[in-house]
């Protein structure tokens, strides 16, 4: 354990995002499997709709890559293209 009060308060406030980022990226995942998932009903437009905007806000705030979020994107409406 630290004994300097900052690096006390920077485990503190680093456990906080830890936490917080580990909530959006399982977000993420759980939106880009429903997209996928409602393939062919009339809600996929909604859920592709959802899924493209966690993914550019996760990149936004910095939780995700740029091109990760990209690459995410590509990829989901490739596969929803081809569907």
């Amino acid at each position: 354990m630290a004994n300097i009060k900052s690096q006390k308060k920077r485990i503190l406030t680093n456990a906080k995002r830890a936490e917080r980022n580990k909530a959006v990226k399982s977000e993420l995942k759980t939106r880009v499997k429903t997209a996928l998932a409602s393939v062919g009903t009339e809600s996929n437009a909604e859920d592709v709709r959802l899924a493209v905007k966690r993914l550019d806000k996760a990149a936004a705030k910095g939780i995700i890559h740029p091109n990760k979020a990209a690459r995410s994107k590509s990829r989901l409406l490739k596969s929803i293209n081809a569907a």
